[in-house]
């Protein structure tokens, strides 16, 4: 009670009124620095879901493949791996690197030969070619997609013919002479994912094998029902297939970019949590100032009977009330704002006259946000905790005001 005195004391002496503000000030604070923390946050984790989508538009969640280049029965390793709960599409692929030429331009590629009957079932290219149709990689065609980036590099479009050089040769009695083999551009995709764009091209199945010459599809491509699960169905895919195969997840795949997001993400919060500290350790200069203008207080109590103990408790609860008013209502706003940005944001850049992701620079012209339940509950955690970390030093000053030495001069 008299903690709770102490922390909304509006009447009284013009110092009463003069804590009291800098109580609100420390919580305000609080609130602040734990809605920054949770909104940005939000924001990393929106970008991070982006980039994991658009590149999960290109890659599958798991890919099977045989170490030595092509996969004996690829019908077979499908039906063993959709006995799996979480696997729900299987498609066969062959990959390979080639040389692309168009004229004087000559450009390195990732080859992936599709079934495009089965592909739309394990990734979202289909839907991602802007000009042709991924229905036209017909076997026999000796068709082919590219992506954006790398027809722009090229300099085709729909109906021009790109030549493919297969990295081995036929040996002739001439000598060993390139693989080469004439394309026709059916279709330009653009995935958002410039790695891909410009390095990417899709042909039709049986078209990669004989350019390859592995006598089939070299793995399969499979799509779960749940992308997380990805590391724990490769594990159990190792012990179930009965073939020798490779298995490699999406998360491994792209393991470098994965932890230098983990890591930054890490050290974001780190440093915004310094911000959430300070307003935190505010309270030691609130409940400090508190400390000394009720000493006479103090004092009264203590020759009524109140312990060291009680005292110390008045000025935790004073504290800690501040402390928890400002976690709360930090992520109250945190999450109203994370949760519409979309909202928020445009009506600043009007208010402002600026665009924070131009549309001519940037693939995503909005600001994502991906609020996370674990984040928010953890930055209350921690404010929190730093809060009560905070009450501590005064409070124990308090608890050892002696009374004779702070009633002498009242």
């Amino acid at each position: 009670m008299i903690g709770l005195r102490y922390t909304r004391a509006r009447r009284g002496a013009r110092r009463n009124r003069f804590i009291s503000f800098i109580s609100g000030i420390s919580m305000a604070g609080i609130a602040l620095g734990v809605a920054a923390l949770i909104i940005v946050l939000s924001v990393m984790n929106g970008f991070q879901k982006e980039v994991r989508d658009r590149m999960l538009s290109v890659l599958s969640h798991v890919e099977v493949f045989a170490p030595e280049g092509g996969l004996p029965d690829w019908q077979k390793t499908a039906d063993e791996a959709r006995r799996n709960k979480h696997v729900i599409a299987a498609a066969p692929y062959v990959q390979g690197q080639a040389m692309m030429a168009r004229g004087d331009t000559f450009k390195g590629a990732l080859i992936r030969g599709i079934d495009p009957a089965l592909e739309p079932g394990v990734s979202d290219l289909a839907m991602e070619v802007r000009v042709g149709n991924l229905a036209d990689l017909g076997p026999g065609q000796f068709n082919i997609v590219l992506g954006k980036g790398l027809a722009g590099e090229l300099g085709v479009t729909v109906g021009d013919k790109v030549a493919l050089i297969a990295p081995e040769g036929s040996v002739t009695p001439a000598g060993v002479v390139p693989r080469l083999k004439q394309f026709t551009v059916a279709g330009i995709f653009d995935s958002g994912h410039y790695e891909y764009d410009a390095t990417l091209a899709l042909v039709a199945l049986d078209d990669a094998a004989k350019l390859f010459r592995t006598g089939g599809p070299s793995g399969v491509r499979l799509k779960l029902d749940d992308m997380q699960l990805a590391p724990e169905v490769a594990q159990d895919l190792a012990q179930t297939l009965t073939e020798h195969l490779y298995i490699l997840d999406w998360t491994r795949q792209n393991k470098t970019w994965f932890a230098a997001v983990k890591t930054e993400k890490r050290m974001m919060f780190i440093i915004l949590a310094l911000i959430v500290a300070v307003a935190a350790f505010n309270l030691v200069s609130t409940l400090v100032m508190t400390v000394t203008d009720k000493q006479a207080d103090i004092a009264i109590l203590r020759t009524l009977g109140a312990s060291p103990r009680s005292i110390m408790k008045i000025f935790v609860v004073q504290g800690a009330l501040i402390g928890l008013s400002g976690a709360f209502l930090g992520v109250a706003l945190g999450a109203l704002v994370a949760y519409n940005i979309e909202t928020v944001v445009p009506v600043i850049e009007h208010a402002l006259g600026v665009q924070f992701l131009p549309k001519d620079v940037y693939f995503i012209s909005s600001l994502p946000s991906d609020p996370q339940a674990s984040d928010i509950l953890t930055i209350g955690a921690v404010s929190i905790a730093l809060s009560l970390v905070a009450t501590l030093y005064p409070s124990w000053s308090a608890s050892r005001v002696q009374p004779a030495e702070a009633l002498r001069y009242e």
